[in-house]
């Protein structure tokens, strides 16, 4: 069992409070918008497991600091934006990817995404939260993957063709095409807009309404339904990794 001071100030790139049972999970660098890179990803891949091993954990609200919700956007150049790496390199890397995901998939509480403004790195990520909120500016693009010369493999394959059907998965991720928050709504990867000063208040409306509901109801809910998600992340998570893997390691 974990307790929350083991994690409260454990991580580099995530500030925690939580009230009620309530945690808000605020995902930054140095205190404004998320940039995602090694410490980043390590950070999130245990920080999932110790949330999902605290028993005081009722609710969870992910958002992020500053402008963006996670970036910064990788810019197209040529055949490849990103390094290559050694298979043992990737060895390491594909395994922590596989638990980044799997591990955010384990927590057996109610998620609520707070997404404060674009999501263009791991944009897999607040989508896999049982409910989703999106301030006015918030936008969506997997900017990391194909245009920068990598095998989408990391679970974008799986969340965006379940949530907004494979043929627009497909455009979305070979073309780079940056959603707004309307859009989003539109292909229902997204619940609500609101402004953002309106934002995190609301995903704390909804978190104490959830709060209302007996904690097993609550905990056997979410498991239910994210079984709808860990089912086919498990049939394709790992084969995605690997084909990210030969292309990266080419």
């Amino acid at each position: 069992m974990t307790k929350f001071e083991d994690y409260a100030q454990k991580f580099q790139t995530i500030r925690f409070r939580r009230e009620d049972g309530i945690l808000e999970m605020t995902l930054h660098t140095n205190g404004d918008s998320l940039r995602m890179g090694p410490v980043a990803h390590a950070d999130m891949e245990q920080a999932f497991l110790d949330i999902a091993r605290d028993p005081e954990n009722q609710v969870i609200i992910l958002t992020g600091a500053g402008a963006e919700f996670t970036g910064p956007a990788i810019p197209p150049s040529g055949p490849r934006s990103v390094p290559r790496l050694t298979p043992e390199q990737w060895m390491r890397l594909g395994s922590e990817a596989k638990r980044f995901t799997m591990n955010l998939m384990s927590i057996e509480v109610p998620m609520i995404a707070a997404i404060n403004g674009p999501s263009l790195r791991h944009t897999e990520l607040p989508l896999m939260c049982d409910i989703v909120l999106a301030a006015e500016e918030a936008a969506f693009q997997d900017s990391a993957h194909f245009r920068g010369g990598m095998v989408p493999g990391d679970g974008v394959n799986v969340i965006f063709s379940m949530l907004m059907g494979l043929g627009r998965a497909r455009y979305f991720l070979l073309t780079g095409q940056v959603l707004s928050a309307k859009e989003a709504l539109q292909y229902g990867l997204v619940n609500e807009i609101l402004s953002r000063d309106k934002l995190l208040p609301r995903a704390w409306e909804l978190a104490r309404q959830i709060m209302k509901t007996p904690e097993m109801v609550r905990r056997y809910t979410r498991v239910m339904l994210s079984e709808y998600l860990r089912r086919p992340m498990n049939d394709l998570l790992g084969h995605g990794l690997a084909l990210e893997g030969l292309g990266i390691c080419q």
